[in-house]
């Protein structure tokens, strides 16, 4: 079979052409007695020849109105017959047309007198055929169509047409016999030989019968006279008719006088020929789909009232007399009823066209006033809410109208250039220059903002370029933070025009910065290779040539300088690397072996010369972190994990003689854990602008390929390891106190160091925050660790944005065995750092609420990355982030909500009951 049967309407970008070949048929001369009475007829095109010119329009119809401007034939002299053989191509779009579209082909004749009056003076309808271009299958007519031609009308392209392409079935009428119409035999064999032919022609046509120039024309020309010669004959048996039947001058049949009481002349029958293009395949109408609304955005109705829904108040209607608004009421008085909403697919979507221009309109009167308007106090608090909106919000149109109107005034206002670029119509060139006009004098904007017109929802160029110049005063170390988001944000970047081989400014700053910079450059490399990897998903052929022209720009941008040069062999010595460890992974999970035999078999790999991993010369700067060079690994130290996926522990030798080690792993995607851990890095750094460090520990990590990645290793214990081991009396102080002893010359707090009790209450307090902001999910005692120092941290996060495998899954892990590590939470115990625990997320919740624009920038530039935890949300996973900072309430609501927050989570049972059957399975399959 061929993989494809049949093609879809809606994808046949291609305009209407219909090919008006030829017009068959005959009539009777007028009598002399008719063009006496009717001078006017003397001079008609027709009715002075047989071949008299005419000319033919043809207009798309749906729903019996017109689509489109009308096509016309030009003006042509005839000699021998009616023949145009002429292509008409009309404004529209196979793709755009409806299913009932239709053509309503009108034949205009020549005369100087319209009998009718009216506009058209100089012709009048010859006659009309009304054909649809799609046929009760819904697919596309192609190929030669033969239409009936009725005389002295105009094809009205009506829903029920009155100029049909072909004749309507007669039916008889009460007390009357349908009418017998003998055929001879010799005329039936002619019509069978016909249509054979014709089904020969069109298989000429479509190319399934060889061509042979000479013999076809004459075959042509020979079908052409028996069509000819069929058109003559189909006007006998109507002159066999009973008198009264067809000549008796009711209106509608074939021989009645077409104008009232005269008659122009007893018509014939007439036949157009048409020709349709033809496809490869039959073409079969398909609609559009309108994109359903997201579901977050509708509420749904009160149980109780049905107007309760997320739309725009309904109107007061008032009811005249008479008109009820109930079928069983009969108080003329009631204007009550029920207003039914129907749901239509252009709100949210499409703009009002009226408001559109009525906005234009008023934009452009208030140029000259707007520049010294300035806000009275109601409308600055108005404006002020405006401001307060989060980047996920949407301004109504009196929003976008009142910071249009005082953008000169806002412009000493950082946070109003996104708005006033939501607020823009960048399809309206006036308003564009205006808003670009304003960049210049407006006040520096914060980062977080200058992130916000990098998305999506910003396409001008000049605006884009602004970011870019607010991005440049930032440090490389900030700037690091931002690297991820800003790779992603070249997706978003416009398209160069046909010709244009300059890069966006966007990628050009970063190539030049990463240049400069050998960390960044190095991370900016191994992001761009993991879009760059074959296995991406979901990665569009576009995306993958933007990140390959990007990558192949900073290597040349490299080789320019001797630093350059250097720094470009490096970036190949670690994709060496990363290659060697690929394989040794891939080889260890691949190994049909107990876990012993596979580190075994590992560190031989390892120990093997042939893999050139025992020395590093010179030494190479690692990959997770560049700042930490690499002499070569340590075999007798290698190690697997227990895990389906068999990670490799690998621990290295560096220049400065300490030890690194880390975790290599194959088939696991780390994007998300990488963008989680970037995340919690850029929070410790907004806590500590505050003077708040929390002892946040954001280990290193680092995907290579959607399949493989390198996380820094942190010495530390699981909590269900601490809690089942009697060497710290199966609680988190035991293991405090085992490796933090009190001691007389240092101060201490419940028989801990006062600095290690310090690090376990600070970052068991940030962790609780940045997790629930984050919506970790898949929370228990295996993947909360802790450090011999105190610092409490989490691993594994599969699972963000609330998603969680297991059922009653908490908000935030705060779990009783943490509360008693810092000693316990009653009131007057002595010692107990539980409300110092409790200031801390106070602190901290608060400090990053007021970052939560910086934070959901970073996650709207996410969108698009193919993670999976962004990917299950769509474009609701910013909302999810959104949900969590509660900022539609003051800070007070929401320090008393987070306080209730914690209060419930310490005496929740379902967690302690997942906790429980979690450490059962696990130990069932130990």
């Amino acid at each position: 079979m061929e993989p494809y049967t049949f093609a879809s309407s809606s994808e046949l970008h291609l305009p209407v052409a219909v090919k008006v070949n030829r017009l068959e048929g005959h009539e009777k001369p007028l009598p002399y007695s008719i063009l006496l009475k009717r001078p006017d007829l003397r001079h008609r095109g027709s009715n002075l020849s047989t071949n008299s010119e005419l000319y033919i329009t043809v207009q798309p119809f749906a729903d019996s109105k017109p689509l489109t401007v009308h096509s016309q034939t030009p003006y042509k002299h005839f000699k021998n017959g009616r023949i145009w053989n002429q292509w008409l191509t009309l404004p529209i779009n196979y793709s755009t047309l409806p299913v009932n579209a239709q053509l309503a082909i009108t034949v205009w004749d020549l005369s100087p007198i319209n009998p009718q009056g009216g506009d058209n003076h100089h012709h009048v309808p010859f006659g009309g055929t009304t054909i649809s271009l799609f046929d009760s299958d819904a697919t596309l007519r192609t190929g030669r169509q033969k239409c009936k031609i009725w005389r002295h009308k105009a094809a009205d392209g009506f829903s029920d047409t009155s100029t049909p392409w072909q004749e309507p079935k007669k039916r008889g009428r009460r007390g009357h016999q349908e009418e017998t119409i003998v055929v001879n035999e010799k005329q039936s064999r002619r019509d069978a030989e016909l249509e054979r032919l014709v089904g020969l022609m069109k298989k000429h046509e479509m190319g399934e019968i060889s061509e042979n120039k000479w013999l076809d024309q004459m075959v042509f020309r020979q079908i052409e006279k028996l069509e000819r010669q069929q058109v003559k004959d189909s006007l006998r048996p109507k002159s066999l008719g009973r008198p009264g039947t067809a000549g008796d001058g009711e209106v509608g049949s074939d021989t009645a006088p077409c104008a009232e009481g005269d008659a122009d002349h007893v018509d014939g029958a007439f036949f157009l020929y048409l020709e349709f293009p033809r496809f490869d395949h039959p073409i079969v109408f398909t609609d559009h789909e309108y994109p359903p609304p997201p579901v977050s955005t509708i509420k749904s109705a009160e149980p109780h009232n049905t107007a309760t829904v997320n739309f725009k108040p309904p109107p007061e209607v008032h009811l005249g007399p008479g008109i009820h608004s109930d079928v069983n009421s009969h108080s003329d008085t009631d204007g009550g009823g029920r207003l039914i909403r129907v749901y239509d697919p252009e709100i949210g979507y499409a703009d009002n066209p009226a408001e559109t221009k009525h906005r234009r309109l008023i934009r452009g009167q208030r140029n000259a006033l707007d520049r010294d308007l300035k806000p009275n106090p109601k409308m600055r608090d108005f404006l002020q809410k405006v401001m307060s909106y989060g980047p996920t919000g949407e301004l109504s149109d009196k929003e976008k109208d009142e910071v249009w109107r005082f953008r000169h005034h806002l412009t000493r206002e950082k946070r109003a250039l996104t708005k006033l670029v939501k607020s823009v119509n960048w399809n309206e060139p006036g308003e564009s220059r205006q808003a670009i006009a304003l960049l210049p004098k407006w006040v520096q904007i914060d980062v977080d903002d200058a992130l916000e017109l990098l998305g999506p929802g910003v396409q001008n160029p000049t605006v884009r370029a602004y970011a870019v110049d607010r991005l440049r005063k930032a440090d490389d170390d900030e700037l690091l933070l931002y690297l991820l988001q800003l790779v992603q944000a070249l997706k978003f970047e416009p398209q160069a025009t046909k010709g244009d081989e300059t890069d966006s400014s966007l990628a050009s700053f970063l190539i030049a910065r990463a240049v400069a910079n050998m960390k960044l450059g190095n991370f900016l490399h191994w992001y761009l290779m993991v879009e760059l990897d074959e296995h991406a998903p979901n990665q569009s052929p576009a995306n993958r040539k933007l990140f390959a022209r990007v990558s192949y720009d900073f290597m040349t941008e490299l080789e320019l300088s001797e630093e350059g040069r250097s720094h470009r062999k490096i970036l190949l010595r670690q994709g060496q690397f990363i290659t060697v460890m690929s394989n040794i992974s891939q080889a260890v999970r691949s190994a049909r072996a107990d876990r012993l035999r596979r580190i075994e078999d590992l560190k031989k790999i390892l120990a093997d010369p042939k893999n050139d991993m025992l020395t590093f010369d010179p030494p190479l700067p690692l990959p997770l972190d560049p700042e930490v060079k690499i002499t070569g690994i340590i075999p007798g130290e290698a190690n697997v994990f227990k895990s389906s996926l068999f990670p490799l522990y690998l621990n290295f030798k560096t220049d400065s003689g300490a030890k690194y080690p880390l975790i290599f792993k194959t088939g696991d995607d780390l994007r998300q854990d990488q963008l989680v851990v970037q995340i919690i890095a850029l929070m410790d750094r907004l806590l500590r602008k505050e003077n708040l460090d929390l002892k946040l520990t954001p280990y290193s990590i680092l995907a290579t390929s959607t399949l493989a990645g390198a996380v820094q290793f942190i010495p530390s214990t699981a909590i269900s390891a601490i809690l089942g081991n009697p060497t710290y009396k199966g609680s988190i102080l035991g293991f405090l106190r085992y490796h933090n002893p009190a001691s007389a010359d240092k101060p201490s707090i419940l028989g801990v160091r006062k600095e290690a009790m310090d690090n376990y209450v600070k970052s068991v307090a940030g962790y609780c925050v940045v997790t629930y902001l984050l919506g970790v999910g898949d929370r228990h005692l295996d993947n909360l660790l802790l450090s011999p120092t105190g610092h409490f941290f989490h691993i594994d996060f599969g699972y963000i944005l609330g998603r969680d495998p297991k059922p009653m899954a908490p908000l935030m892990k705060l779990s009783h065995e943490m509360i008693e590590g810092m000693g316990g939470n009653t009131p007057g115990a002595v010692d107990s750092q539980f409300e110092p625990f409790r200031q801390y997320c106070f602190t901290a919740y608060t400090t990053l609420r007021r970052s939560s624009s910086l934070i959901l920038n970073l996650f709207a530039l996410m969108q698009d990355a193919n993670i999976p935890g962004l990917a299950f949300f769509g474009p609701d996973s910013v909302r999810k982030v959104e949900e969590r900072f509660k900022l539609d309430v003051s800070e007070e609501e929401a320090l008393s909500f987070f306080a209730q927050l914690i209060e419930r989570e310490m005496g929740a049972w379902g967690p302690v009951l997942i906790d429980k059957l979690h450490g059962f399975t696990q130990g069932w399959r130990t």
